[in-house]
């Protein structure tokens, strides 16, 4: 290991607890203090929405005092109230389930791309629970309008092959249902696991635990969530019972996926870098950023609240990402500068992100002299970059990802440029600012 100090990086707050933490507050009786809430414009969309719907939020800076609705997300009688999700994918799927437990009308709306994100797998659920909902544009994508009348309870299949945020938008409304609500969950697969991890945590820390139960054959047995690694299409099922969310006071830890970007620039440098606020025993799936990089050749080390990773050669692998899709877009890259070819794989959901994240990274790693092949569900990547020195303009395709990923790129020596550097705003405003330290 190399022997110059480590850069040490603080990793901001995790977006994906941020959203569930605001929401819990919201749907609570009585004020909540959420503190380390990214500051984003994803983050913004969720605030807007809560707020809409009657939780009063005050506060700035990642600190917020939330009022909560008791259980009663606000709608209108006559004219629906607008829940304006922006292009935040996961503030949509959450909400639009939320919205759908409360009463009144309501109008879920977004910008760009968000309009031709899908949510028909979890409106089909909501509406044979008792919601309306009528799509105002393309079918099955927002605009839509949603007559909400409260969930009946009940029993509900839901797939989860597009995303675990349909999942997760339902478990956060069920305690709102009229009548305890059995969750299976169906399909050929289900992707990204480790998210709903993340929401039942939320829930239970709010005093409104799920029951987990799994099966090998007939009978059903509880689960702790902690130990399963993935969902298994028709042998898992949660058990929601009606509940009210405890007010209290939240603190929202690090988020792996940003601090993705760093740990990778730790192996591809010349210096290690030491990302701080990062919990060991996160539920967070992106946790396997240490696996993966260790699996490629770099030298890491972690204690319970950092992770460091050091200059090191790597080399290519085949790893299955379907539980830790952000991270593509990093692994890619790294992938690009590595020896030999990697093939990622369980990742075709990445074309309803906010690009087609596979023909995105395809097209960037080619523009720094990679080959990337697009395959049925996951990337094939072989390394051949052009010589450093060179600048190369890489499309983000108002992605926040692709832009931070691509920044890597700096790190062989290529002088990057980009089409949209601010959409990095959507997760991580300050990105280029921290980026700026492992530059310098």
């Amino acid at each position: 290991m190399t022997s110059s100090p480590p850069l040490i990086i603080t990793a901001p707050p995790s977006k994906s607890v941020s959203h569930r933490a605001l929401i819990r507050a919201a749907l609570a009786n009585g004020v909540s203090r959420v503190a380390g809430v990214l500051e984003s414009q994803d983050l913004e969309r969720t605030r807007a929405c809560l707020a809409a719907m009657g939780a009063k939020i005050t506060g700035s800076g990642g600190e917020y005092e939330v009022t909560g609705v008791a259980g009663r997300p606000h709608g209108g009688e006559k004219t629906p109230v607008v829940l304006d999700v922006g292009e935040s994918g996961t503030t949509c799927r959450l909400i639009v389930a939320v919205a759908a437990a409360g009463h009144g009308l309501f109008e879920v709306t977004g910008r760009g791309r968000m309009h031709e994100r899908p949510v028909g797998e979890l409106t089909r659920v909501l509406e044979g629970l008792g919601a309306g909902v009528a799509f105002l544009g393309r079918p099955e994508c927002p605009p839509l309008g949603i007559q909400a009348r409260g969930l009946s309870g009940g029993t509900a299949e839901i797939t989860l092959e597009e995303s675990s945020q349909y999942l997760s938008g339902l478990l956060l409304a069920s305690p709102l249902a009229a009548g305890p609500l059995t969750i299976l969950v169906t399909g050929k697969k289900a992707v990204s696991w480790p998210y709903v991890a993340v929401t039942l945590a939320a829930m239970a820390d709010a005093g409104v635990p799920v029951t987990v139960e799994t099966t090998r054959g007939e009978a059903w047995t509880v689960t702790d969530p902690a130990t399963i690694t993935r969902a298994e299409p028709g042998r898992i099922r949660f058990l929601c019972r009606p509940g009210a969310y405890a007010a209290g006071t939240f603190r929202v830890e690090g988020d792996w996926s940003n601090a993705s970007y760093f740990l990778a620039a730790g192996a591809l440098g010349t210096r290690p870098v030491r990302v701080a606020n990062l919990r060991r025993d996160s539920a967070q799936g992106d946790t396997a950023m240490v696996d993966i990089l260790r699996r490629m050749g770099a030298q890491v080390t972690q204690d319970a609240t950092s992770v460091t990773v050091f200059p090191s050669p790597l080399s290519g692998i085949d790893v299955d990402m379907g539980h830790c899709p952000d991270l593509v877009p990093t692994v890619a890259v790294a992938a690009a500068l590595a020896v030999g070819p990697t093939t990622i794989t369980n990742v075709a959901h990445l074309r309803i992100k906010e690009s087609d994240r596979l023909a995105a990274l395809a097209d960037n790693l080619g523009r720094a002299g990679a080959r990337a092949t697009v395959l049925a569900d996951g990337l094939r990547i072989e390394p051949g970059l052009i010589p450093p020195h060179d600048t190369v303009s890489f499309a983000t395709y108002d992605d926040h990802r692709m832009a931070m990923s691509m920044a890597l790129f700096s790190l062989s020596g290529i002088d990057t440029r980009f089409d949209n550097p601010g959409c990095v705003a959507k997760s991580f405003p300050t990105f280029f600012d921290e980026w700026s330290k492992v530059t310098s």
